[in-house]
């Protein structure tokens, strides 16, 4: 693909998420404003990428709840600035404080590094039955070390955060990893060794979350994880509430 027409793919990207974020400003602060009760299919936690909001997962939240996932944003996120670690130490107790079981994750870009830490966290280990991730750089991003920035630079293939997740490799049967064909952010690609790994014909690393292609295999992967969670023993979805940005 010709320079030209990766800078207009990177411009029309930040378009959508800039106007997606100034959609969300309001709404990301107050998310129990913005719930419904109900639903019980498998629970879904909402986790998204740096310097976004549970906002950007308008249509997915929408869908995965239109089939009766109860979908739960995690606030105390903000807007994921901060460590892999403290990041995931966050979202594991709103599964605790809720008292959530069977969730399956569905995450976006670095959400779904925290995710994967969640899945790791013995404190939740049993009440996450699998991580539905899109765009996510599991090997890092080569262009993150070109942003004079900390919580950027972390996620820079050789970081040490990077590194030591990659190594972690015991989850990775239990993620699907959804990703277009090209993202302008993750150049890599974001492949993950022994995940179920699902390419869709298309580009962008933001505008892959309102993809009807893109929902529609994360919609259904979701499913997938809930009924292998069950098969397997899992313990059953708890109902909670669903959030609408």
């Amino acid at each position: 693909m010709r320079w030209a027409r990766r800078l207009v793919l990177w411009g029309v990207d930040y378009l959508a998420i800039t106007a997606w974020q100034a959609r969300g400003l309001l709404t990301a602060r107050h998310p129990e404003r913005h719930t419904r009760a109900g639903g019980t299919a498998a629970p879904v936690v909402l986790v998204p990428g740096i310097y976004e909001t549970w906002t950007v997962f308008r249509i997915l939240a929408a869908a995965l709840h239109d089939r009766g996932h109860p979908v739960h944003p995690v606030p105390t996120l903000g807007y994921n600035r901060g460590p892999v670690e403290e990041m995931a130490a966050r979202t594991a107790r709103l599964v605790l404080e809720r008292d959530l079981r069977g969730v399956v994750l569905v995450a976006h870009s670095k959400g779904g590094l925290v995710g994967k830490q969640v899945m790791l966290d013995p404190a939740v280990a049993d009440r996450v039955v699998g991580m539905v991730a899109v765009n996510t750089p599991f090997a890092g991003s080569r262009y993150a070390v070109w942003i004079p920035v900390r919580a950027v630079q972390a996620l820079g293939p050789k970081a040490p955060g990077i590194l030591a997740l990659a190594g972690q490799r015991e989850v990775n049967a239990r993620i699907t990893s959804v990703y277009p064909t090209f993202d302008p952010h993750v150049p890599g690609g974001s492949a993950l060794p022994g995940a179920r790994n699902v390419e869709i014909p298309t580009t962008g690393h933001f505008r892959t979350l309102v993809h009807p292609q893109v929902v529609d295999a994360v919609v259904a992967e979701v499913a997938r994880h809930a009924a292998s969670g069950a098969d397997a023993g899992g313990p059953p979805a708890a109902e909670g509430a669903a959030g609408h940005g």
